[in-house]
């Protein structure tokens, strides 16, 4: 048992402490119970977006294997080097029960291809903006697959949080509550025979 005196101020300290104690644990409860159903459907996202990325990359393979033949593989290859490095991206950052969750910002370009059409086929086209449509998978995967990570973390450290003060300091005091309680009552007791008695001898 703490080392305390069985006093009613103890005892307003040893509720208040347990009371604390089951508050914080019903909200790291429901932060837990939040973090989970949050990674659940984003876990699920994820396998959406792993199954469209391989449905655009085989159409990508056709359209490719398509101009290949159609241009030639020097010509493709030329006309890969002239489109630009998407660059123009920022990360930011949204909060999730505290969870920072960062996100990617894409500045939108205009839609008009940067090479030319003396050379290519409708199958560079196609290839190009099935490639666009990858690369937009493919940052939402990464946004997606980061965010399940850090609330996965996050899960585990609520977890360990909320166990301690469920399996640990909770039993605690209130073990120390009804200890301060049965002795507070005994004591009572005493005092209420010990002046009986003296009351007895005094008639």
């Amino acid at each position: 048992m703490e080392k305390m005196t069985p006093t009613k101020a103890n005892l307003m300290k040893s509720k208040s402490l347990l009371a604390f104690s089951k508050q914080g644990y019903q909200l790291l409860d429901k932060k837990r119970t939040v973090l989970i159903r949050e990674m659940m459907s984003m876990m699920e996202e994820v396998e959406t977006l792993q199954k469209d990325i391989d449905e655009v990359f085989t159409e990508v393979y056709e359209a490719l294997m398509h101009a290949n033949i159609t241009m030639g593989t020097n010509a493709v290859m030329e006309t890969a080097l002239s489109i630009p490095k998407d660059e123009d991206i920022s990360i930011l950052n949204k909060s999730v029960m505290n969870v920072e969750l960062p996100t990617i910002k894409q500045t939108k370009r205009g839609s008009a291809p940067s090479y030319g059409f003396y050379r290519t086929n409708s199958a560079v086209d196609i290839t190009v903006m099935k490639m666009k449509d990858v690369q937009q998978l493919l940052y939402r995967l990464a946004e997606v697959e980061n965010a399940v990570f850090r609330l996965a973390e996050e899960i585990r450290k609520t977890s360990k949080r909320a166990n301690a003060l469920d399996k640990i300091q909770i039993p605690k005091y209130s073990e120390l509550t009804k200890w301060i309680e049965d002795s507070l009552e005994e004591k009572e007791r005493e005092d209420f025979f010990r002046l009986k008695r003296v009351k007895g001898k005094k008639f």
